[in-house]
């Protein structure tokens, strides 16, 4: 496996539980309980993909907190900057699906033990080893005081010459739009790469033209200006060019979890020098395989399914 680079994320994660059946989730009988959340996610993602993945993260000390714990740390994950916290209960949330894949997640995140964490937490031992930073909008909308938890990871990366990949990943049950817009415009500037989706990009600037989108990568020096587009691919400003790949296409059975899987896929062949195109095949080849199967992460791949699920390989099944 390889284990050349290691890689580091910040945030919540929580207790899932997935729909029996597709359709309004009033008629959902009953559910079966996964593991998910964004940053999360994304070290899973980089983990199978062979990248040495730490998660920073306050869990419950409750037996939901353990569950979630246990299978980090069955991935490979490096968790001894995972703490369990008493009187916390670690957070739920409840999805419902609908026939074409798409859906709704229900949070019930009321005293997340992330709340515990304070700036003093972050260390710069805790970048020992690490040859990028992964961050997300999801833990800063948390509460306020992430925001200032972010900047000092930001600052000690920026110090140590870390490269710094950020996802909006837009949560307006969490804040308004207003609020985080303010909250990224005080962060991007020690954004490197920015894995955004077309329509939160949008609603941070106010305009998705192409124009308007290199102005936001030159105004805050930006070097890999990442659009995720779903289905009608992606592309990234890199270098004064604009570069484009098409989807997949598969048939979606769970979008969720697609982009946090695309955005570990991009960083693995960012670590590894693959050129814009290539960057963009790959990423895009992670955040099919995604929606081909139900569940936040269960459908991350390790590195040789992509590699085959691109190259259209052939699998002999007996």
């Amino acid at each position: 496996m390889d284990t050349d680079f290691g890689v580091l994320t910040l945030g919540d994660a929580l207790i899932t539980f997935n729909p029996s059946v597709t359709g309004p989730m009033r008629y959902v009988p009953t559910f079966s309980r996964k593991v998910g959340g964004a940053e999360l996610n994304f070290a899973i993602g980089c983990a199978r993909l062979g990248l040495n993945s730490k998660w920073v993260s306050r869990l419950g000390g409750d037996e939901f907190g353990r569950v979630i714990y246990n299978f980090a740390r069955g991935e490979g994950i490096d968790v001894s900057e995972v703490k369990l916290v008493e009187g916390y209960p670690t957070s739920l949330n409840f999805k419902e699906i609908r026939e074409d894949g798409s859906g709704k997640t229900f949070y019930y995140r009321y005293q997340s033990p992330i709340l515990t964490m304070e700036p003093s937490d972050i260390t710069e031992q805790m970048l020992d080893g690490i040859d990028l930073v992964h961050l997300t909008g999801v833990f800063m909308a948390i509460d306020k005081k992430n925001i200032e938890i972010t900047k000092k990871l930001l600052i000690l990366a920026n110090q140590k010459n870390i490269p710094v990949s950020f996802d909006p990943n837009i949560r307006l049950k969490l804040w308004t739009i207003e609020e985080a817009t303010a909250a990224y415009m005080n962060i991007f500037p020690y954004v490197d790469i920015l894995l955004t989706g077309l329509d939160e990009i949008e609603m941070i600037l106010g305009d998705s033209t192409e124009q308007a989108l290199v102005e936001c990568a030159k105004r805050f020096k930006i070097s890999e200006l990442v659009i995720k587009d779903g289905g009608n691919g992606a592309r990234v400003y890199t270098n004064n060019n604009w570069y484009k790949q098409e989807a997949f296409q598969v048939t979606p059975i769970d979008t969720v979890g697609a982009g946090d899987g695309f955005d570990a896929g991009y960083i693995y062949s960012y670590l590894h020098e693959y050129e814009p195109n290539e960057r963009l095949e790959f990423a895009n080849g992670v955040g099919a395989l995604v929606t081909t199967v139900s569940g936040d992460n269960e459908g991350l791949p390790e590195l040789s399914e992509v590699l085959a699920f691109i190259r259209n390989d052939k699998v002999i099944e007996r």
